[in-house]
């Protein structure tokens, strides 16, 4: 049961705990393959295999001389029967606390009430819990200490346990899918010297060697470029990205973002592409493309609508609103729905902020909302047909946005233009504009294919997946204000 160079460990009661535990343990089973192996037997069949399984006891019920548990491993659970006449220092088993890890070796048995066991004929201690362990009927009710104490949440959690699984999955089948069309994994710089990619506010740092102030990415998208100018011409990277924001129950300042770009593609093939893609996931993680989300049905068959952002605006708001509504009118009904704006927003911005407040939480979806005014769209090409908008869109999914794409801007003039707008509004006080990005523009210099661009945020396509409502029961260690210890 233990290594064979270390002194073994006497198993005792609660407050006769060995003082040395195993430096390793040997478990060649699982509670998941016991249970898929001789699920079927029938009540009162003792086998001849004879196993050894690891995990924590989670469940524990003493019946005079016979006592049970329910020992949890990574994939399930599995009872333990202990009989006082076979299991060795009985008591010393019966006493053992919930949440204590064991290692255990016996017989594959079903009991008489048909619960498939195994016997303890050797049982050891792998570490004591000292701290009190919820058990399953009770768990973690209180999310604060389950987001702080996640080490704990996910053993007495089960939907939070099976919402990490899922992630895991989902990001093993996204890779295989895009790999499977072409596209290339690379890695980006997480220390940028000009924050830019994104309109956010960046956290800053200093590289002491140096003497350099650099800033975490907000997102991977002007390194990612710079590949397909260098003749990558399809890449994809699953970023962790930094974001000076707010904490809500979408937003996280540290979170995952699937960015990619197609060389020869346009803002329709990145829709035909998302729409694919999420159908593809929901299929193998939830057996189709019609889900129940927070209660309500979704249906993310492809294909999609497209709608365009001025179009929804109208129907939500009764009034036709566009980049070409004078600024004072988009003043006044921004006024009317307690929209903060100033001086130097113009009607881009104020269309894109009614849009926000009056409608996008009102889409279920799923659909593309489509052209974007340039005002908002730095690093988007001009619309071919649409003067005041870019090829933009975003997949907008139970009311909220599931990402960002468009057809990029390849013209290093015009992106120089548009970085120059940028800087004077950060120079103004916008502390999420981008800068001036003089070696992108160089790349840009060397030559850009026409080429389509996507940004997926992972965690909340997770959430959509996972049917849960709030970023942080998605991410294992979400960021959260200093604990009063």
């Amino acid at each position: 049961m233990t290594d064979p160079t270390e002194p073994t460990p006497t198993a005792g009661g609660v407050a006769d705990r060995p003082a040395t535990v195993p430096y390793r343990f040997d478990p060649d089973a699982t509670a998941a393959a016991l249970v898929a192996e001789h699920g079927h037997l029938d009540a009162g069949t003792e086998t001849d295999r004879v196993v050894t399984v690891a995990g924590r006891l989670m469940l524990r019920r003493v019946q005079g001389k016979l006592a049970f548990g329910t020992l949890q491993d990574g994939t399930g659970r599995i009872q333990l029967f202990a009989p006082a006449a076979s299991t060795p220092d009985f008591d010393g088993f019966a006493g053992l606390s919930l949440g204590d890890w064991i290692g255990v070796r016996g017989i594959v048995m079903v009991t008489r009430r048909g619960e498939l066991s195994v016997r303890v004929d050797e049982w050891v201690v792998l570490a004591e819990a000292r701290r009190s362990f919820p058990d399953k009927w009770h768990g973690l009710t209180d999310t604060e200490t389950r987001y702080r104490q996640r080490y704990v949440d996910l053993w007495v959690t089960d939907e939070s346990r099976r919402a990490f699984l899922l992630r895991s999955r989902m990001l093993s089948l996204l890779r295989r899918w895009l790999e499977d069309r072409g596209f290339l994994e690379v890695e980006t710089p997480v220390f940028h010297p000009i924050p830019g990619g994104a309109l956010a506010r960046p956290f800053t740092t200093h590289h002491n060697a140096l003497d350099l102030d650099l800033f975490l990415r907000i997102a991977p998208e002007l390194y990612l470029k710079r590949l397909v100018v260098g003749g990558f011409e399809r890449v994809f990277e699953i970023a962790r990205v930094f974001r000076n924001e707010g904490l809500s129950t979408r937003h996280n300042p540290e979170f995952t973002m699937l960015e990619l770009y197609q060389a020869y593609a346009d803002y329709d093939d990145m829709m035909t592409l998302v729409e694919e893609l999420v159908a593809h996931l929901a299929t193998e993680l939830r057996g189709s493309t019609v889900l129940s989300y927070q209660g309500r049905e979704l249906d993310l068959t492809p294909p999609w609508p497209r709608r365009r952002l001025d179009d929804l605006v109208a129907e939500h708001t009764g009034l036709a609103l566009s980049v070409d509504t004078p600024i004072d009118e988009l003043r006044r009904v921004a006024d009317a729905h307690e929209i903060t704006w100033d001086d130097a927003n113009g009607p881009g911005k104020l269309l894109l902020e009614i849009y926000e407040k009056t409608t996008e939480h009102e889409l279920w979806g799923p659909v593309f909302v489509i052209d974007y005014p340039t005002e908002v769209s730095p690093l988007s090409r001009a619309h071919r047909d649409r003067p005041g908008y870019t090829e933009r869109f975003e997949p907008i999914v139970a009311g909220r946005e599931l990402g960002n794409a468009f057809t990029e801007l390849v013209d290093p003039d015009v992106q120089r233009l548009r970085f120059e707008e940028q800087a004077s509004a950060k120079d103004a006080g916008d502390a999420e504009a981008m800068a001036v990005d003089e070696d992108y523009l160089r790349a840009l210099e060397y030559g850009l294919p026409p080429t389509g661009g996507l940004g997926i945020g992972i965690d909340r396509l997770v959430m959509l997946l996972a049917d849960v409502g709030s970023i942080r029961d998605v991410i294992l260690f979400p960021t959260l204000r200093p604990e009063q210890l």
